[in-house]
């Protein structure tokens, strides 16, 4: 549901959402069903953006089941991968292996983000309490004392103001929203940074994910059906150094990765097909005030190690639903009420954090310093030994604290 160019310049909700990624519109799912007056704000006109996350753990495929989705979200475009490897020059090893997990869905999928968010927005509009408004971007907060009451946003229409018992940033790693709020942010570090391009597919690459470890480079590639979505890692900052070297060099240092990509390396016609991902790893340190929470990414920016963004970001919602949905429907939430979704998240961040940090400084960083590409002994254990690939994917699935749907349910009036 759209705002309409005669919607009212002055709105009021019992919720408003800043950011329309994947824990803004989980969120605003869930509060909209559980029959909570909820505005979601998208800055862009639609969710078309590419080399976003788009790596759907089983945990989120379970969360979907629970809410009677997940027959319908399958049918939506995506690839499937049960078994993940890794490659150290010339010794390939098996990572995780989801087939023997104990779930409805054994294996990873990749889905592009703006497909995953377009079917929560269309699960969503069955619900007379939830408004999603796009092209309204929201540039402050609005206080009475100290405490949020609401949002300032720009629309083509002019500005919007939307009074609000309760705010929750969802607008990632660059949120207003906690800027405007003066939360303090904690900065873990990260080593590397991550370019991002598509490249034909040809029969010679037959492995659906793969991450390629050689001298020259690392390299991960995604199965996207017609195409490889590939991520190229860097070391922090140098990207500059790398464009002087000029694209040629570029395409000749993948190939020498991965030259099964040479048929199609010359997709790559300028430095605009390639995409730069500042990774940061942070946290803030308090994630909430009086009238106000941040979650996912704005609670918590994280490595694509992992491919865990989307994931944790859901996690974060159906928690913040499952804490506050049938409080906000009786009335205003306090600041310890805030604060237990800190308490119920935290720990699954900090470990997911710390594991990010490990893969970035023992495995990542000494192949980008051109080190030995001699296997980690823990990954080599891994492969020797079946149950610990089930292990790894069961952690890698579910991650640490995997969260159910306990938020109510109210029947749609329409």
């Amino acid at each position: 549901m759209e705002q309409s160019p005669s919607s009212p310049r002055n709105m009021s909700a019992r919720c408003c959402i800043v950011g329309g990624g994947p824990a803004g519109m989980m969120l605003g799912y869930l509060l909209g069903r559980a029959g909570i007056d909820t505005i979601v704000l998208e800055k862009h006109a639609d969710f078309l953006r590419d080399f976003r996350g788009d790596t759907v753990h089983p945990s989120t495929m379970q969360v979907m089941d629970e809410l009677g989705l997940l027959q319908d979200f399958l049918k939506r475009p995506h690839q499937r991968i049960s078994k993940l490897s890794g490659e150290f020059g010339r010794v390939r090893l098996r990572i995780a292996d989801f087939t023997h997990v104990k779930t409805k869905c054994p294996f990873v999928a990749f889905m592009p983000q703006w497909d995953f968010l377009d079917f929560i927005a269309d699960a969503g509009e069955r619900f007379p309490s939830l408004k999603i408004l796009k092209r309204t971007e929201v540039v402050d907060l609005q206080w009475k004392g100290d405490t949020v009451t609401g949002v300032v946003a720009r629309t083509p229409e002019g500005e919007l103001r939307i009074t609000a018992d309760l705010t929750v940033g969802c607008d990632g790693r660059h949120s207003i929203v906690r800027e405007r709020a003066g939360l303090e942010v904690e900065d873990i570090g990260a080593p590397i940074d991550v370019l991002w391009f598509r490249i034909g597919k040809s029969d010679a690459l037959i492995d659906p994910v793969l991450a390629h470890a050689e001298r020259s480079g690392l390299l991960i590639t995604l199965d996207r059906g017609n195409y490889w979505q590939c991520a190229y890692a860097i070391p922090k900052g140098q990207i500059e150094a790398l464009k002087a070297r000029g694209l040629p060099a570029f395409k000749n240092s993948v190939v020498s990765i991965l030259p099964a990509l040479a048929e199609h390396i010359d997709d790559l016609k300028d430095w605009d097909d390639i995409k730069l991902l500042t990774v940061t790893i942070n946290r803030l340190k308090t994630w909430s005030l009086p009238g106000l929470l941040c979650i996912g990414d704005a609670a918590h920016a994280m490595s694509p190690v992992g491919g865990v963004g989307i994931n944790l970001a859901i996690q974060d919602a159906v928690a913040t639903a499952n804490i506050l949905a049938q409080k906000l429907r009786h009335g205003a939430v306090n600041a310890d009420d805030l604060d237990a979704v800190r308490a119920r998240r935290l720990f699954p961040v900090k470990v997911i954090q710390a594991a990010q940090v490990q893969v970035q400084n023992r495995i990542i960083s000494p192949v980008l310093q051109g080190g030995e590409l001699t296997p980690p002994l823990l990954l080599r254990i891994v492969n020797a030994v079946p149950w610990l690939q089930g292990m790894m994917a069961r952690g890698i699935g579910f991650g640490v604290r995997p969260e159910h749907v306990r938020s109510p349910e109210c029947p749609p009036s329409r």
